[in-house]
């Protein structure tokens, strides 16, 4: 059990997998500092220096200066709409890169047409069964052919 277990985790695709949400992490942190330290902070001075990590709304009916205010009072319930603006950003720049990425990757693939190949068999003159393309002599009534393959199903 441990042998498979050994094969099943250090198969190629689980250690691809292990690195893919690694990086994903990381760039995840990179997302959430780019939103909250450089877009966050000029779209808050264009609407009155608001610092958006600090909107919020009480829902017990008391009114706190700041958000720090709120969590000293015994962890007094708010909505912390600010917060979630943030999280919503990180998440639309996430999905905006993901969407770059892949449709990058899908053009950077080759697409590779379907090659037209020779025909593989053709028919016998003589008793019509098929036979490879290569063949010169049928291998069921043994007669002469001509050279080189011919379409399947013509008569040579």
């Amino acid at each position: 059990m441990l042998k498979e277990f050994k094969d099943f985790a250090f198969k190629g695709n689980m250690v691809d997998l292990a690195v893919g949400v690694i990086i994903g992490g990381a760039f995840g942190k990179v997302i959430t500092s780019i939103v909250n330290d450089v877009i966050m902070p000029p779209i808050g001075l264009l609407l009155g220096r608001v610092n958006f990590n600090e909107l919020f709304i009480s829902l017990n009916g008391k009114h706190y200066d700041t958000l720090a205010d709120a969590a000293a009072d015994k962890g007094a319930p708010v909505l912390k709409y600010g917060a979630f603006i943030s999280t919503f950003l990180d998440f639309l720049i996430v999905a905006a890169v993901i969407f770059i990425v892949v449709k990058q990757l899908s053009k950077f693939r080759k697409k590779e047409e379907p090659k037209e190949k020779a025909p593989a068999t053709k028919s016998c003159p003589h008793c019509l069964s098929d036979i490879p393309a290569q063949a010169t002599r049928c291998k069921y009534c043994t007669s002469e052919l001509s050279s080189g393959p011919s379409v399947s199903g013509s008569i040579q």
